[in-house]
């Protein structure tokens, strides 16, 4: 299984399935409710490796990704399009579309162990434009 992620905002950044080893995608509501909330949440948590440029190709977009966490809310492009794809046999089985993402926590985690960097970006859905996303399946090819 392989992911690829694209947002889009005043830059494009796009991050392959070689980068993208986990994702968690989740509903978020408050776990003190007795009834259904409509306080309602999207979480997405992705987790994958911080690929050097090597033999004079280009290094991967996590560089783009740290710079978008550190843009201020006062900023419009604070909010972006987010896309992942989710692969399978080369068909894309699931595809998660989140119109107004704004990035929670952003870490990057470098050892002298592995030799490469790994990455965790936890992005939320603008509250007011959860209708806007889309969680999609079943696709029979691309």
């Amino acid at each position: 299984m392989g992911f690829r992620l694209k947002i889009e905002g005043n830059e494009t950044i796009s991050l392959l399935e070689t980068s993208i080893e986990k994702v968690q995608f989740g509903a978020d509501i408050p776990h003190d409710s007795n009834a259904r909330s409509t306080d309602l949440g999207s979480t997405m948590k992705i987790t994958g490796k911080i690929l050097a440029a090597v033999s004079g190709e280009a290094a991967d977009d996590t560089g783009k990704i740290a710079r978008w966490s550190l843009v201020p809310a006062e900023n419009s492009d604070c909010y972006r399009n987010v896309q992942l794809d989710v692969i399978s046999a080369s068909q894309v089985v699931r595809r998660i579309q989140v119109p107004n993402a704004f990035v929670v926590d952003y870490k990057e985690d470098f050892t002298d162990e592995s030799g490469i960097g790994v990455f965790t970006l936890l992005l939320k859905q603008k509250k007011d434009k959860m209708a806007a996303l889309k969680f999609e399946g079943g696709f029979s090819g691309e």
